[in-house]
């Protein structure tokens, strides 16, 4: 069993920053690709960002890249999602979500993730 655990939403003005964290526990089997979603009111979970555990590699959805980066700390079994230049279109509810498949081309669907955080809100005010 695999649990989620986000952290460090809140609310900025456009052009701020925030750092979300995904602090992940269980078996490191199950949780090779790490992926970033969000969801806005209204709207479908869109996967924004995406690492592979083993090599770090990245993986970001167009409309971030430049401005968020996806990172790892492994001793800490933690993920980060570093947010700049923040606009209101960022605004939404943000999961992470992990799956035992490592990261490829299908990495931001979310159905094929089996385990999720409950999410942490960023709202960005312009």
């Amino acid at each position: 069993q695999v649990q989620l655990v986000e952290a460090g939403g809140g609310s900025v003005q456009a052009g701020g920053s925030l750092r979300l964290s995904c602090a992940a526990s269980g078996s490191t089997y199950s949780r090779n690709c790490i992926t970033w979603f969000r969801q806005a009111p209204g709207k479908e979970r869109e996967g924004v960002a995406s690492i592979n555990r083993a090599n770090s590699f990245p993986w970001y959805v167009d409309s971030v890249k430049g401005r968020f980066t996806i990172s790892q700390d492994n001793a800490k079994n933690t993920v980060y999602l570093q947010m700049n230049s923040l606009k209101p279109d960022d605004t939404a509810m943000y999961y992470c979500a992990t799956r035992p498949r490592w990261c490829d081309d299908e990495w931001s669907m979310p159905s094929g993730f089996a385990y999720w955080g409950q999410g942490t809100q960023v709202t960005v005010s312009s």
